[in-house]
């Protein structure tokens, strides 16, 4: 089964956009500078998994699809068009795309979010890492990294890190239930 990571940044308070889907609040990346690892793990992973609100936000927001070179699967229920060719709309279930990913001998899979996809991958517990930002930003409301009504989950705490700015990353995998 091929390694899937969420890798996402978070509020202090665990929120991962505004209310309104904002996220200008979030740390700038400087690939020059501080990227905090993110060029070396994006160029880590073979695929990409994405909501469609975060699909049609990131389109909104950039000039050019940022994931160019990578196989994407956004999933949604609703016609939405592709950004490029690489890009494949979906309405299957996270446990069959996984499969899929299988099917096309991709090892590790980027969860970028939003809320709704990371809920529906946690309910099927399909998330190998969790690689969490946490920015020192209290945002008090705001669309939540978990949802609430997805069951318990015990992860392992396996790194941590505190990156310049303040910026905590922690690193989760779940915990390996006794057979």
């Amino acid at each position: 089964m091929p390694e899937i990571i969420l890798y996402i940044a978070t509020s202090l308070d665990s929120f991962i956009a505004t209310p309104d889907g904002g996220y200008d609040w979030l740390p700038a990346i400087d690939l020059e500078g501080k990227d905090y690892e993110y060029q070396e793990f994006f160029n880590s992973i073979d695929a990409v998994l994405i909501g469609s609100t975060t699909y049609e936000q990131i389109l909104q927001n950039n000039e050019e699809w940022p994931y160019e070179n990578k196989p994407t699967w956004v999933f949604s229920q609703r016609q939405l068009t592709p950004a490029n060719s690489n890009v494949k709309i979906t309405s299957k279930s996270p446990k069959d795309v996984v499969s899929e990913l299988a099917d096309h001998e991709i090892k590790r899979a980027w969860l970028v979010g939003g809320a709704a996809i990371t809920a529906a991958f946690r309910e099927q517990r399909l998330i190998s890492k969790y690689i969490i930002f946490i920015s020192p930003i209290i945002l008090g409301s705001g669309i939540s990294l978990f949802s609430q009504s997805n069951p318990i989950e015990t992860l392992d705490l396996v790194d941590s890190k505190s990156h310049p700015g303040g910026v905590l990353e922690l690193v989760y995998v779940p915990q390996k239930t006794p057979k």
